[in-house]
């Protein structure tokens, strides 16, 4: 997960040397860098999705799925857009559907991370909460 007040507080060295230290420590090992997308003004997250891909990172995630919400078309969207065509998207929290998961992958996922696949594999709507 990012330096969400790093981020915010506008200290961008801090966060790009964050993620650049946990992809030289993982090796060949994928990286996705969690943004927290609930926390964040959209110009936050274009800057941190920017900053995750300087760093070489290969992913980056809507959210942990401890915080206040999850993935949202829009966001998908915003980040696909802000990391071009090469960088993974994953859309985590908020595919409760079938539909839902279609809607995040024409957006610009490349990966969904949803607790309820096996409903939305069977077609079926999921429930609870996040």
């Amino acid at each position: 997960v990012i330096n969400i007040g790093a981020l915010k507080s506008q200290n961008l060295v801090l966060v790009e040397e964050d993620i650049a230290a946990v992809v030289e420590a993982s090796g060949d090992t994928l990286v996705k860098v969690i943004i927290e997308t609930c926390l964040l003004t959209d110009e936050e997250k274009v800057v941190a999705c920017q900053l995750a891909q300087k760093a070489g990172a290969d992913f980056v995630k809507t959210s942990t799925g401890f915080s206040t919400g999850g993935a949202t078309v829009h966001d998908v969207a915003l980040m696909r857009k802000a990391v071009g065509p090469d960088m993974g998207v994953k859309a985590s929290g908020g595919a409760r559907s079938y539909e839902d998961a279609v809607a995040f992958i024409e957006a610009g996922a490349t990966r969904i991370g949803a607790s309820s696949g096996v409903a939305i594999m069977k077609g079926e709507k999921a429930s609870g909460d996040y």
